[in-house]
């Protein structure tokens, strides 16, 4: 067996404390959203979990076949939202990470050459491009994401203004 480059490594480790992560978030959030009588939604994040699971899964059979004792270095925290858009919002800011990541390690990998981890990350990252669009369409169903930047702007800029009053 060819040595592994460390950097490859660490994109494995790093890949598979973001899907654990992944896992946990959509765990937690078909409790929750069963907990709000929302069964569909439920379901759809239980689908997720087994999703992401199968993923978590995939990391661990490739680091053994690498020789590698599988660990997952840290898991994020749980985002919380109000509603099911806050939810999906904070899913997709995940999504996000992972194919950033995804793509980030597949490309150290064509500049060393390593074709076989390269096409392993190729793949998970396909998958979750595929899984960000469908949560951008569930997004979009559900009347898209928030502008959360404008609200924010409006709240200081008020804040601003009264203090701004109350001193002339």
């Amino acid at each position: 067996m060819d040595a592994v480059h460390p950097r490859v490594l660490g994109y494995l480790g790093r890949a598979l404390s973001l899907e654990l992560t992944a896992v946990q978030q959509y765990m937690t959030q078909a409790s929750l959203v069963g907990l709000w009588g929302d069964e569909a939604s439920a379901e759809r994040f239980r689908e997720e979990t087994v999703e992401e699971m199968q993923h978590a899964e995939r990391i661990v059979q490739h680091m053994l076949q690498l020789g590698v004792a599988p660990a997952a270095s840290q898991l994020q925290q749980v985002g919380h939202a109000p509603d099911l858009v806050g939810l999906l919002e904070l899913n997709a800011e995940l999504e996000q990470q992972l194919i950033d990541h995804y793509d980030e390690a597949s490309r150290f990998c064509l500049v060393i050459h390593d074709e076989a981890n390269g096409a392993f990350f190729q793949a998970l990252l396909e998958d979750e491009q595929n899984h960000s669009r469908d949560l951008e369409a569930w997004l979009l169903q559900l009347g898209g994401r928030r502008r959360r930047g404008y609200a924010l702007y409006a709240t200081n800029a008020d804040r601003r203004d009264r203090r701004s009053r109350a001193t002339f």
